[in-house]
């Protein structure tokens, strides 16, 4: 049995058990476990059908092989389960619980789901029951901290199956019996000594090998780090590590084997690297790069990398299966290593080392996303300043990067966050990271990330007092609030975001709280409230000889009023957005309002005058080369002499923008009828946008 196997906080999907095991021992457990699949629930002897999946629980203390034996358990019954496997940790490294919400998120999309942002969690977890039903899937679900957290992911189908991995029992939680782990036997014991050393050492000597077994409790994480120490000393005999075991002045104290074996394999280690094993401790998630690595401990990425392959071969570091160098920390050892770093590095040292990592984490980014703005010169000169060693050769490598640090990008910000003392790196490094998964993911596939790290940014705004901030992370979070139809939600945060941008005497927060308000209501119905809105949004613009923007706040406006009915207050309004068109020399914009003009006029009962305006729309649609445009107006157009009494001209029209749809289909044009007719759908902002003194990075 390895090492205690070490999840990084993402989910996998998986159905390929085809994969050779290196497992030890556990008969006894996994027959256990495979008969209790199959055993009649309290629910089936009642003449029940059972509720929800059965749950199987492997209980041990961190070390005891408790997740090497679950992945054994899986590897050997996936196969009853066609639909695959699916893997969520349920704990961080430092033992704080995941909640609910990310973990069900995670599992969503491992499922390839769309995940809401800023979904709650009996949301999330209702749609991940509603998406497993009808499927046979197996969850593994490793250091689970609490029945809640594993109740809140439990199928509501009986064909699936929970694989739950925790140091104790899952109290309330109905019909689960823990399987709980103590040592290997001595033969597997034995036998994963033997990987390490060879069987020259131990056969030499079997007592030894026993004795070392015996004091180690033949526990799994202790027995890997034994045989890593015998591994790195070939010279050395078994006996002479179980004599040091056995000669530790704590032998007889409370302090387990795996803390004993450690401090000898720490102790062993040259100064710099033990100052390094101490500080991964603070790697995000407890995973680790050779980049964070070489920021914790100030030395060269090669070096860094040496040192945790070293660190591997030792059984201190797990590599993770990545098409990048990745390790983890396992869980057993993370509390050992932040004991010693507290012991042995002042506060100030280990600040310094943490503002590294984010240091470098942030520029790390800034070269992750200036690879996709390969015609800005400005970024390419920017990128070609910073050293080899920060920069990625393409965009592939870039997102490959941005991919498989996702976790440990997204824990770096919430620990940055939660530590309050480096606020100014936590905004950064926050700022960069939105921009970089909108660069290589799109605002809307990187949305529940970004709702999650704008809220971040809200409380570190909070908490430092900076409303400009504040606003702008407000009008994000209530942007992302509106496109998933939490609208009255959206409506709080806009209200809020206006107060804050009105304390930082920020014309832009406010005049964007403002129209977004006014939008909300809108969606919401309330017309009066909109227009009202739209109407103090559009003095500000005034005030400050925006035109533009004050343009399409006429729109807006006429919008809202034709929605209410009130035509004549549409048409005003319409005929204003017309004016400022015709000043900007907006030509498509121009053949949109006149577009809206004519749909008013028609609403308004006067369809000789929508038809004139329609006529002249067309025209200037025809001058912008707005195909799509052409083909709606001429629809229109068909509309209103179809009412008139025309039909033969009504069909020549409906011929005409049939025909168009139909030329542009076989040769489309980039940027050519991407928009319709009407503006009243504007969205209110992009969402991915951290307004702050980060700006300039």
């Amino acid at each position: 049995m390895a090492d205690e196997a070490v999840d990084t906080g993402s989910v996998q999907l998986s159905a390929d058990t085809a994969a050779e095991s290196q497992f030890l021992g556990r008969t006894r457990e996994l027959k256990e476990l495979r008969a209790d699949i199959e055993r009649a629930g309290l629910d089936t002897l009642a003449g029940r059908k059972a509720p929800c999946a059965r749950v199987l629980l492997i209980a041990g203390r961190p070390g005891s092989g408790r997740t090497a034996l679950a992945e054994e358990l899986v590897r050997t019954v996936a196969d009853r389960y066609p639909d695959g496997v699916l893997r969520a940790r349920l704990g961080e490294p430092d033992g704080t619980p995941v909640p609910v919400e990310r973990a069900a998120g995670e599992l969503l999309a491992a499922l390839g789901l769309p995940i809401p942002p800023g979904a709650a969690e009996d949301d999330l977890t209702e749609a991940l029951r509603a998406a497993l039903t009808g499927r046979r899937m197996l969850l593994l679900l490793d250091d689970a901290a609490s029945a809640e957290q594993v109740d809140g992911l439990l199928p509501d189908t009986p064909d699936c199956l929970v694989v739950a991995v925790s140091q104790g029992p899952l109290t309330g939680i109905s019909d689960v019996r823990p399987c709980t782990l103590g040592g290997l036997d001595t033969k597997s014991a034995l036998e994963l000594l033997t990987r390490h050393t060879g069987s020259v050492r131990i056969t030499v000597d079997p007592r030894a090998a026993e004795s070392l077994v015996e004091v180690c409790q033949a526990q799994p994480a202790a027995l890997t780090l034994a045989g890593g120490w015998l591994a790195a000393r070939p010279q050395a005999a078994v006996s002479d590590l179980a004599k040091r075991m056995h000669a530790d002045p704590d032998n007889g104290s409370e302090i387990s084997p795996l803390s004993r074996v450690f401090r000898l394999v720490y102790d062993q280690l040259p100064g710099s690297a033990a100052r390094m094993l101490r500080l991964l401790s603070l790697a995000p998630a407890g995973l680790v790069d050779p980049h964070t690595a070489s920021a914790l401990a100030g030395c060269s990425v090669g070096r860094a990398r040496e040192t945790l392959d070293e660190f591997v071969a030792l059984g201190l570091l797990r590599a993770v299966p990545s098409p990048l160098p990745q390790y983890e920390v396992p869980a057993c050892l993370h509390p050992l290593l932040r004991s010693l770093a507290e012991s042995h590095d002042r506060p100030g040292e280990l600040q310094l080392a943490r503002a590294r990592m984010l240091e470098r984490t942030v520029r790390l980014l800034q070269s992750c996303r200036a690879t996709t703005e390969t015609d800005n010169p400005e970024a390419r000169e920017k990128l070609q300043g910073m050293p080899r060693a920060l920069r990625f050769p393409n965009p592939r490598a870039a997102a490959d990067w941005l991919r498989v640090r996702r976790p440990a990008l997204l824990a770096s910000a919430r620990l940055a966050v939660a530590d309050g003392e480096l606020d100014t790196l936590a905004r950064r490094l926050m700022s960069q990271l939105v921009r970089t998964m909108v660069a290589h993911l799109g605002t809307q596939a990187a949305a529940p990330d970004l709702y999650g790290i704008h809220r971040l940014v809200l409380d570190v705004a909070e908490r430092r007092d900076l409303p400009r901030e504040q606003a702008a992370a407000l009008l994000n979070l209530a942007d992302l609030d509106a496109r998933t139809g939490r609208t009255a939600e959206a409506l709080v945060r806009y209200r809020a975001a206006l107060d804050a941008g009105r304390a930082a005497n920020d014309p832009y927060a406010t005049g964007r709280a403002m129209e977004s308000v006014g939008g909300t209501h809108q969606e919401l119905g309330d017309y009066d409230r909109a227009a009202d809105w739209f109407g103090r949004a559009l003095a500000q613009r005034l005030a400050r000889d925006e035109r533009a923007e004050a343009t399409r706040l006429y729109g807006r406006i006429a919008t809202a009023h034709t929605y209410a009915g009130r035509y004549g207050d549409a048409l005003r309004g319409w005929r204003a957005a017309l004016a400022g068109h015709r000043k900007a020399g907006d030509v498509a914009g121009h053949a949109r309002a006149l577009s809206e003009l004519a749909r008013v006029q028609e609403y308004a009962g006067r369809p000789e005058e929508s038809l004139r305006t329609c006529q002249e729309a067309v025209e200037w649609a025809r001058r912008a080369d707005d195909v799509r445009l052409q083909a709606a107006l001429q629809l229109r157009l068909a509309d209103t002499l179809e009412h008139l009494g025309d039909s033969a001209a009504a069909r020549l029209h409906r011929g005409a923008a049939e025909r168009m749809l139909v030329e542009e289909a076989q040769d489309p044009q980039d940027g050519r009828g991407s928009r319709e007719a009407a503006p009243d759908k504007e969205p209110d902002g992009d969402a991915c946008e951290i307004r702050s003194a980060s700006d300039r990075d």
